[in-house]
């Protein structure tokens, strides 16, 4: 309703049906293009940066009513922000790639005015103080905010069912999930509208909705994106990164967002890369593992194919594939399901109705925190700070919780034994595509082994790509590119290469309307 209310906004202001007349007068769709593409039409002045976000709006219009990727819509902070933009871009001052770019943040990185809910129940009405780092980053490079994504709650999902508000929708099947728990931002980047977005990955919770909704998610090194301003799930797990339409978009973002922070105490101490410089179509000579854990049983055979496809690919280009082994993967999964839950418990404590967010009124402190919390958090949020609290309590946290923490050790040797010998590893981002709605929601332990293939990279620290490659019935099929410490542009590089080399990496949703053709 509140999103409706905004296009009537714009529709009175004479804001739609705004189309690009390209050389040649044929037209071209705004909502299509990437950054880079759209970078160089502001440049040439070809565009301006509002005419551009009133496409975006336009589009979220037509369709956010069946994806529902928005939790809050800024449209007038947008329009704003754009017109800041184009004067600039008049007056000749020097901008960024990113600058009059229309985006999106999951709705778990503070935006100061704008509310910041974790689409939970509990922060329904949270307004912050403060931006986030990236948020002020992004700001900084002139980028222009749509809105808020919607997520699972508190980022505890695999699939954005869990959201307190509501269900997000795959844009090439709505009757598919589009993947969790950065659900929203997936959509809204493959559904048109938004032209990137940022999300949190603390157990897969960008790679997997990239996967399932056919773009580029990075889930970097942790500690190269400061985690300041983000509301925080598992803090030893969690990092921010992009997704994005192809590797050059991604490669940008990641330019304006990465780098040390004073104000985050886990924030690595590095320069910023300009990570466009990886984006050579070249793998001659790079040796790529194949983890055999990823390729055994589950793994549907439509996407092994693909992903056999793809190392063909590689080697055709002259990289050298082979298998190898991470033997501690199995016990990846039930180890991050000690050590996640364990940091939400404890992250989690702070929402009692006192200090901020939604406080229901009882007739003692205790009755109080207890219909605050029972009230303002949904099942999967209550279920993983049982778990937690349970594996930290006295007499089982040396034999859950400290166990846990040896296996991460455990599963971080392999990696770091793997990464002597090759460049970086490829693995399918899930076993199979998107589930559909509905598919695994009474089901928690089978909606947990979604993430099977993502969970040892955040336990790990490592950076982490998913990159489009065809699709099955419809639905994408996502590659993970598995890199050391710090080493994003290797991934980028072997993501690029591929992307130039084929047509498999950019699938088409089927979702119509508003859309500029």
């Amino acid at each position: 309703m509140l999103l409706m209310k905004k296009m009537a906004v714009l529709k009175s202001h004479g804001l739609f049906d705004i189309v690009l007349e390209m050389r040649g007068g044929a037209s071209l769709s705004l909502t299509s293009l990437t950054a880079h593409e759209l970078s160089e039409l502001l440049d040439k002045r070809e565009l301006s940066s509002k005419e551009l976000t009133v496409a975006h709006l336009e589009r979220i219009g037509s369709v956010d009513d069946k994806v529902k990727a928005f939790t809050t819509l800024t449209a007038e902070h947008a329009l704003l922000q754009a017109e800041e933009i184009d004067k600039k871009r008049v007056h000749g001052e020097k901008l960024s790639p990113l600058a009059g770019i229309p985006m999106a943040l999951k709705d778990n990185m503070c935006t100061r005015g704008i509310r910041t809910t974790c689409s939970s129940k509990i922060l329904e009405d949270f307004v912050p103080p403060y931006d986030a780092t990236v948020t002020e980053k992004l700001n900084s490079a002139g980028t222009v905010l749509l809105g808020k994504c919607n997520m699972d709650e508190f980022a505890m999902g695999s699939s954005t069912e869990n959201s307190g508000f509501f269900a997000t929708r795959n844009p090439h099947d709505l009757n598919a999930v589009p993947g969790g728990s950065s659900g929203g931002s997936a959509a809204a980047v493959a559904a048109q509208e938004a032209v990137f977005a940022l999300g949190s990955d603390t157990g897969g919770s960008i790679r997997l909705p990239a996967s399932f909704c056919g773009v580029v998610g990075l889930k970097p090194t942790y500690g190269c994106v400061s985690r300041y301003g983000l509301i925080a799930y598992a803090s030893s797990l969690d990092q921010i990164g992009p997704l994005t339409r192809d590797m050059t978009d991604c490669a940008l973002v990641m330019s304006a967002i990465a780098g040390h922070d004073p104000k985050d105490s886990t924030s690595a101490p590095m320069d910023i890369p300009d990570y466009s410089k990886y984006l050579v179509n070249n793998v001659k000579g790079m040796k790529i593992g194949l983890p055999k854990e990823y390729f055994g049983a589950g793994i549907d055979p439509q996407v092994l194919a693909y992903l056999q496809q793809a190392i063909g690919k590689l080697e055709e280009m002259g990289a050298i594939c082979e298998e190898v082994s991470l033997p501690h993967t199995m016990y990846a999964l039930p180890a991050y399901y000690i050590i996640a839950p364990a940091e939400a418990s404890s992250n989690l404590a702070r929402y009692d109705g006192v200090q901020y967010g939604l406080r229901v009124e009882a007739e003692d402190i205790v009755s109080m925190y207890c219909k605050t919390r029972s009230q303002g958090f949904g099942d999967e949020v209550k279920r993983r700070i049982m778990l937690g609290t349970y594996a930290l309590s006295s007499g089982y946290y040396d034999a859950y919780y400290m166990k846990a923490l040896k296996v991460r050790t455990l599963v971080k040797r392999d990696f770091d034994h793997v990464f002597e010998n090759y460049d970086c590893l490829l693995t399918p981002t899930s076993p199979t595509v998107a589930f559909n709605h509905g598919e695994k929601a009474d089901d928690p332990l089978t909606m947990y082994l979604s993430d099977i293939c993502t969970i040892p990279v955040n336990l790990a620290g490592i950076p982490s790509l998913s990159l489009p490659f065809g699709q099955v019935n419809g639905r994408p099929v996502g590659l993970q590119l598995i890199g050391k410490a710090f080493d994003e542009g290797t991934l980028l590089r072997v993501g690029y290469s591929l992307e130039q080399s084929t047509n498999l990496t950019k699938p088409l949703p089927a979702l119509k309307g508003g859309s500029r053709a």
